[in-house]
Protein backbone atom coordinates (compact mmCIF):
# COMPACT_ATOMS: atom_id res chain seq x y z
CA UNK A 1 0.00 0.00 0.00
CA UNK A 2 2.44 2.27 0.73
CA UNK A 3 4.55 1.41 -2.50
CA UNK A 4 1.49 2.87 -4.35
CA UNK A 5 1.22 6.09 -2.26
CA UNK A 6 5.21 6.64 -2.67
CA UNK A 7 4.58 8.38 -6.38
CA UNK A 8 2.36 10.51 -4.88
CA UNK A 9 3.94 11.44 -1.89
CA UNK A 10 6.68 12.58 -3.65
CA UNK A 11 4.36 15.03 -6.30
CA UNK A 12 2.68 16.37 -2.95
CA UNK A 13 4.85 19.43 -2.34
CA UNK A 14 4.00 20.34 -5.93
CA UNK A 15 0.30 20.39 -5.75
CA UNK A 16 0.67 21.75 -2.76
CA UNK A 17 2.24 24.71 -3.82
CA UNK A 18 -0.38 24.80 -7.27
CA UNK A 19 -2.91 24.51 -5.04
CA UNK A 20 -2.05 27.37 -2.75
CA UNK A 21 -0.85 29.72 -5.98
CA UNK A 22 -3.04 29.01 -8.64
CA UNK A 23 -6.06 26.85 -7.66
CA UNK A 24 -7.09 28.73 -3.81
CA UNK A 25 -6.81 32.02 -5.88
CA UNK A 26 -8.62 31.15 -8.69
CA UNK A 27 -11.40 30.16 -6.27
CA UNK A 28 -11.39 32.66 -3.99
CA UNK A 29 -11.75 35.09 -7.39
CA UNK A 30 -15.03 33.34 -8.23
CA UNK A 31 -16.74 33.70 -5.44
CA UNK A 32 -15.63 37.63 -4.61
CA UNK A 33 -16.84 38.21 -8.08
CA UNK A 34 -20.10 37.44 -6.63
CA UNK A 35 -19.73 39.45 -3.58
CA UNK A 36 -19.37 43.49 -2.75
CA UNK A 37 -16.30 44.33 -1.07
CA UNK A 38 -13.98 47.03 -0.78
CA UNK A 39 -10.99 45.46 1.31
CA UNK A 40 -11.80 47.40 4.68
CA UNK A 41 -15.59 46.02 5.25
CA UNK A 42 -15.56 43.00 7.31
CA UNK A 43 -18.92 41.43 5.72
CA UNK A 44 -19.06 40.47 1.87
CA UNK A 45 -22.78 40.58 1.00
CA UNK A 46 -23.92 38.55 -1.95
CA UNK A 47 -24.90 40.49 -4.82
CA UNK A 48 -25.04 37.43 -7.43
CA UNK A 49 -24.58 38.80 -11.04
CA UNK A 50 -24.65 42.04 -10.30
CA UNK A 51 -20.79 43.26 -11.03
CA UNK A 52 -20.61 40.80 -14.78
CA UNK A 53 -23.52 43.30 -14.99
CA UNK A 54 -21.91 46.47 -14.07
CA UNK A 55 -19.27 45.75 -16.33
CA UNK A 56 -20.84 44.49 -19.74
CA UNK A 57 -22.83 47.60 -19.36
CA UNK A 58 -19.68 49.59 -19.12
CA UNK A 59 -18.14 51.37 -22.10
CA UNK A 60 -14.60 51.16 -20.10
CA UNK A 61 -14.88 47.40 -20.39
CA UNK A 62 -16.00 47.55 -24.20
CA UNK A 63 -12.71 49.57 -24.33
CA UNK A 64 -10.06 47.93 -22.74
CA UNK A 65 -11.50 44.46 -24.67
CA UNK A 66 -11.27 46.37 -27.88
CA UNK A 67 -7.54 47.84 -26.83
CA UNK A 68 -6.19 44.32 -25.60
CA UNK A 69 -7.99 42.73 -28.72
CA UNK A 70 -5.91 44.67 -31.09
CA UNK A 71 -2.75 44.97 -29.07
CA UNK A 72 -3.19 40.88 -29.56
CA UNK A 73 -3.83 40.89 -33.09
CA UNK A 74 -1.26 42.99 -34.16
CA UNK A 75 1.45 41.88 -31.75
CA UNK A 76 1.68 38.39 -31.76
CA UNK A 77 1.54 37.75 -35.77
CA UNK A 78 4.91 40.55 -35.88
CA UNK A 79 6.07 38.73 -33.06
CA UNK A 80 6.12 34.80 -34.60
CA UNK A 81 6.91 35.90 -38.05
CA UNK A 82 9.67 38.20 -37.54
CA UNK A 83 11.04 35.12 -34.74
CA UNK A 84 10.57 32.34 -36.97
CA UNK A 85 12.19 34.61 -40.42
CA UNK A 86 15.45 35.57 -37.44
CA UNK A 87 15.68 31.72 -35.90
CA UNK A 88 15.90 30.54 -39.81
CA UNK A 89 19.44 33.15 -39.63
CA UNK A 90 20.31 31.42 -36.58
CA UNK A 91 20.14 28.14 -36.82
CA UNK A 92 23.55 27.34 -37.49
CA UNK A 93 26.24 26.76 -34.63
CA UNK A 94 28.76 29.44 -35.30
CA UNK A 95 29.74 31.42 -32.60
CA UNK A 96 28.44 34.54 -33.74
CA UNK A 97 25.08 32.68 -33.98
CA UNK A 98 25.05 31.70 -30.68
CA UNK A 99 25.99 35.62 -29.30
CA UNK A 100 23.22 37.09 -31.25
CA UNK A 101 20.73 34.28 -30.10
CA UNK A 102 21.74 35.77 -26.37
CA UNK A 103 21.38 39.04 -27.55
CA UNK A 104 17.91 38.50 -28.60
CA UNK A 105 17.02 36.47 -25.72
CA UNK A 106 19.03 39.20 -22.69
CA UNK A 107 15.43 41.42 -23.02
CA UNK A 108 13.24 38.30 -22.24
CA UNK A 109 14.92 38.34 -18.57
CA UNK A 110 15.41 41.36 -18.37
CA UNK A 111 13.03 43.19 -15.30
CA UNK A 112 9.98 44.50 -17.74
CA UNK A 113 10.13 47.39 -15.68
CA UNK A 114 13.24 48.68 -16.56
CA UNK A 115 12.47 48.13 -19.88
CA UNK A 116 9.69 50.31 -19.38
CA UNK A 117 11.43 53.07 -17.64
CA UNK A 118 14.21 52.91 -20.35
CA UNK A 119 11.91 53.33 -23.21
CA UNK A 120 9.96 56.01 -21.76
CA UNK A 121 13.13 58.14 -21.95
CA UNK A 122 13.36 56.95 -25.13
CA UNK A 123 10.09 58.05 -26.80
CA UNK A 124 10.05 60.92 -24.63
CA UNK A 125 8.62 64.06 -26.80
CA UNK A 126 11.06 66.52 -25.49
CA UNK A 127 14.44 64.62 -24.49
CA UNK A 128 14.20 61.52 -25.91
CA UNK A 129 16.28 59.26 -28.29
CA UNK A 130 13.88 58.99 -30.81
CA UNK A 131 12.79 62.21 -31.36
CA UNK A 132 16.68 63.61 -31.64
CA UNK A 133 17.28 60.62 -34.46
CA UNK A 134 13.86 62.57 -35.84
CA UNK A 135 15.93 65.65 -35.62
CA UNK A 136 18.91 64.42 -37.30
CA UNK A 137 16.74 63.88 -40.15
CA UNK A 138 14.86 66.91 -40.54
CA UNK A 139 11.64 65.57 -39.05
CA UNK A 140 9.83 67.04 -36.63
CA UNK A 141 8.89 65.70 -32.72
CA UNK A 142 6.60 62.98 -32.55
CA UNK A 143 4.45 62.48 -29.37
CA UNK A 144 4.88 58.67 -28.93
CA UNK A 145 3.50 58.63 -25.68
CA UNK A 146 1.26 61.27 -25.93
CA UNK A 147 -0.84 60.42 -29.27
CA UNK A 148 -3.86 57.64 -29.23
CA UNK A 149 -3.03 56.91 -32.70
CA UNK A 150 0.44 56.22 -32.04
CA UNK A 151 1.11 55.10 -28.47
CA UNK A 152 -0.43 51.29 -28.77
CA UNK A 153 2.34 50.73 -31.76
CA UNK A 154 4.64 51.88 -29.85
CA UNK A 155 3.90 49.49 -27.20
CA UNK A 156 3.93 46.77 -29.37
CA UNK A 157 6.98 47.60 -30.32
CA UNK A 158 8.49 47.32 -26.98
CA UNK A 159 6.44 44.11 -26.05
CA UNK A 160 7.77 42.37 -29.14
CA UNK A 161 11.10 43.84 -28.60
CA UNK A 162 11.32 42.24 -24.92
CA UNK A 163 9.42 39.05 -26.20
CA UNK A 164 11.08 38.08 -29.54
CA UNK A 165 13.91 36.05 -28.16
CA UNK A 166 11.96 34.02 -26.22
CA UNK A 167 9.80 33.11 -29.51
CA UNK A 168 13.34 32.83 -31.47
CA UNK A 169 14.67 30.04 -29.08
CA UNK A 170 11.79 28.21 -29.21
CA UNK A 171 11.90 28.03 -33.11
CA UNK A 172 15.49 27.51 -33.60
CA UNK A 173 15.29 24.34 -31.50
CA UNK A 174 11.69 23.35 -33.56
CA UNK A 175 13.76 23.79 -36.91
CA UNK A 176 16.93 21.82 -35.35
CA UNK A 177 14.47 19.04 -34.69
CA UNK A 178 13.89 18.98 -38.55
CA UNK A 179 15.57 16.33 -40.21
CA UNK A 180 18.36 17.08 -42.65
CA UNK A 181 17.17 14.25 -45.01
CA UNK A 182 14.32 16.54 -45.91
CA UNK A 183 16.00 19.56 -47.27
CA UNK A 184 17.99 17.35 -49.19
CA UNK A 185 15.62 15.53 -50.76
CA UNK A 186 13.65 19.11 -51.48
CA UNK A 187 16.96 20.08 -52.84
CA UNK A 188 17.35 17.08 -55.18
CA UNK A 189 13.79 17.67 -56.55
CA UNK A 190 14.78 21.01 -57.53
CA UNK A 191 12.51 22.97 -54.52
CA UNK A 192 13.35 26.88 -54.38
CA UNK A 193 14.15 28.43 -51.40
CA UNK A 194 10.63 29.85 -50.78
CA UNK A 195 9.03 26.65 -51.95
CA UNK A 196 11.06 24.33 -49.80
CA UNK A 197 10.17 26.98 -46.58
CA UNK A 198 6.16 26.29 -47.55
CA UNK A 199 6.79 23.14 -48.20
CA UNK A 200 8.99 21.50 -45.60
CA UNK A 201 9.74 24.20 -42.71
CA UNK A 202 6.22 25.48 -42.16
CA UNK A 203 4.51 22.20 -41.77
CA UNK A 204 7.20 20.77 -39.75
CA UNK A 205 7.62 23.90 -37.60
CA UNK A 206 3.67 24.01 -37.16
CA UNK A 207 3.85 22.21 -33.49
CA UNK A 208 6.21 24.80 -32.68
CA UNK A 209 4.10 27.80 -34.17
CA UNK A 210 1.07 26.46 -32.34
CA UNK A 211 2.91 26.29 -28.67
CA UNK A 212 3.72 29.55 -29.08
CA UNK A 213 0.68 31.11 -30.53
CA UNK A 214 -1.43 29.91 -27.37
CA UNK A 215 1.65 31.45 -24.98
CA UNK A 216 1.85 34.34 -27.30
CA UNK A 217 -1.90 35.51 -26.81
CA UNK A 218 -2.35 34.65 -23.21
CA UNK A 219 0.12 37.01 -22.77
CA UNK A 220 -0.55 39.80 -24.74
CA UNK A 221 -3.87 39.29 -22.64
CA UNK A 222 -2.37 39.79 -19.80
CA UNK A 223 0.32 42.95 -20.84
CA UNK A 224 0.36 44.85 -17.34
CA UNK A 225 3.71 46.15 -16.16
CA UNK A 226 4.65 48.33 -19.92
CA UNK A 227 0.78 49.96 -19.37
CA UNK A 228 1.14 50.82 -15.84
CA UNK A 229 4.67 52.45 -15.89
CA UNK A 230 4.78 54.19 -19.29
CA UNK A 231 0.91 54.94 -19.99
CA UNK A 232 -1.11 54.78 -16.65
CA UNK A 233 -3.73 53.54 -19.70
CA UNK A 234 -3.66 56.99 -21.82
CA UNK A 235 -3.66 58.80 -23.56
CA UNK A 236 -7.76 59.13 -23.80
CA UNK A 237 -7.72 55.20 -22.54
CA UNK A 238 -6.12 54.24 -26.24
CA UNK A 239 -3.84 51.67 -24.37
CA UNK A 240 -6.02 51.22 -20.99
CA UNK A 241 -5.86 47.04 -21.30
CA UNK A 242 -7.88 44.58 -19.61
CA UNK A 243 -5.57 43.54 -16.92
CA UNK A 244 -4.29 47.67 -16.25
CA UNK A 245 -8.27 47.99 -15.76
CA UNK A 246 -8.42 45.46 -13.36
CA UNK A 247 -5.81 46.36 -11.41
CA UNK A 248 -7.31 50.03 -11.39
CA UNK A 249 -10.58 49.20 -10.09
CA UNK A 250 -9.61 46.47 -7.60
CA UNK A 251 -6.47 48.35 -6.32
CA UNK A 252 -7.05 51.97 -6.98
CA UNK A 253 -10.97 52.38 -6.68
CA UNK A 254 -11.27 49.26 -4.09
CA UNK A 255 -13.82 47.35 -5.83
CA UNK A 256 -12.92 44.01 -5.20
CA UNK A 257 -16.30 41.94 -6.24
CA UNK A 258 -15.76 43.75 -9.95
CA UNK A 259 -12.27 43.60 -10.41
CA UNK A 260 -12.68 39.73 -9.41
CA UNK A 261 -15.59 39.84 -11.89
CA UNK A 262 -13.39 41.43 -14.52
CA UNK A 263 -10.84 38.37 -13.87
CA UNK A 264 -13.02 35.94 -14.62
CA UNK A 265 -14.07 37.36 -17.19
CA UNK A 266 -10.70 37.58 -18.62
CA UNK A 267 -10.02 33.81 -17.43
CA UNK A 268 -12.69 32.70 -19.45
CA UNK A 269 -11.91 34.66 -22.21
CA UNK A 270 -8.48 32.64 -22.33
CA UNK A 271 -9.82 29.70 -21.89
CA UNK A 272 -12.43 30.35 -24.72
CA UNK A 273 -9.47 31.74 -27.38
CA UNK A 274 -7.39 28.55 -26.17
CA UNK A 275 -10.37 25.90 -27.01
CA UNK A 276 -11.21 28.04 -30.40
CA UNK A 277 -7.34 27.77 -31.81
CA UNK A 278 -6.96 24.08 -30.80
CA UNK A 279 -10.03 23.62 -32.63
CA UNK A 280 -9.00 25.65 -35.81
CA UNK A 281 -5.09 25.37 -35.68
CA UNK A 282 -5.00 21.97 -33.71
CA UNK A 283 -6.49 19.90 -36.16
CA UNK A 284 -3.39 20.77 -38.38
CA UNK A 285 -0.62 20.53 -35.93
CA UNK A 286 1.21 16.77 -36.14
CA UNK A 287 3.30 15.74 -33.48
CA UNK A 288 4.35 12.06 -35.06
CA UNK A 289 8.33 12.18 -35.83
Amino acid sequence: MFRKLTPYLYILPLLAFIAVFTYIPILTSLNLSVREWDFLSPTKPFVGLENYQLLLSSNEFWNSLKVTTLFAVFSVPIRLGLALALANLLTSEKLASRMLRGGFFLPSITSTVSIAVVFSWVFSTDYGMANALLKQLGIGKVPWLQDPQITLWVLIFINTWKQIGYDIVIYIAGLQAIPQELYDAAAIDGGGRLHVFRRVTMPLVMPTTYFLLVVSVIEAFQVFTIVNVMTRGGPANATDMLVNMLYRVGFTLFDIGTGSALAVLLFIMLIGLSLIKARVIGRKVHYEA
